[in-house]
C-alpha cells in the first residue's frame, strides 16, 4: 500500500512541475500604453518601403493593445480579402502578445487544438509591438506569402 502512496504522491509531483513548466513558458510580456497614430504611420511607411522595394502589395494594419484598429494602409492591387487579414494578423499580434508564427508552430507540433481560440490565425505576418518590453500594440501585413509578409512587419517594427 505504502508503495501506491509514495507513486501516487511521485506522480502529482510529476504533474504539478510539468503545470508549472508549461505556465512559465506561457508567460507574456504586460501591456503598455496603447500605440497612437504618429508611432502606427511611421511604422506603417517602413514596412510599406520594405514592399516596395520587393515589388509585393500588401496590406498593412496596425491596432491597439484591445485590437482596435489606428492605422491601415493597402498598396494598389493588393488581393481584397488582405485587407480583414492584415488587420487579423495584427489583433493576434497584439491581443495573444505573440507572433502569428507560433500558432502556425503550436498547431504543426500539437494538432489544430490552437485553432479553438477566438481569432486565431495560423500565417505568418502578425506581431506585437513593443516598446520598453511592454506590448503597445499588434502589426500585420497581408499580400504575399506569410514569409514575406512577416519579413514586411518586421522592416516595419525596425522603424520603433
Amino acid at each position: 500500500m505504502s508503495a501506491i502512496k509514495t507513486a501516487l504522491k511521485l506522480l502529482s509531483a510529476a504533474c504539478i512541475t510539468a503545470i508549472s513548466l508549461n505556465a512559465a513558458a506561457q508567460a507574456r510580456p504586460d501591456y503598455g500604453p496603447a500605440i497612437n497614430a504618429a508611432t502606427a504611420k511611421k511604422l506603417a511607411a517602413a514596412a510599406i518601403a520594405e514592399c516596395t522595394k520587393n515589388k509585393w502589395n500588401v496590406a498593412i494594419a496596425i491596432v491597439d493593445t484591445h485590437g482596435g484598429l489606428v492605422y491601415y494602409e493597402r498598396m494598389e492591387n493588393t488581393q481584397t480579402a488582405s485587407f480583414d487579414i492584415a488587420i487579423m494578423k495584427a489583433k493576434v499580434g497584439a491581443m495573444y502578445r505573440r507572433a502569428t508564427r507560433a500558432f502556425v508552430e503550436t498547431i504543426a507540433k500539437d494538432g489544430p487544438a490552437a485553432l479553438s481560440l477566438p481569432g486565431v490565425v495560423a500565417s505568418p505576418g502578425g506581431m506585437p509591438i513593443f516598446q520598453d518590453g511592454k506590448v503597445i500594440g499588434g502589426m500585420g501585413a497581408s499580400g504575399v506569402t506569410g514569409d514575406q509578409d512577416e519579413q514586411c512587419v518586421k522592416a516595419g517594427l525596425a522603424a520603433m
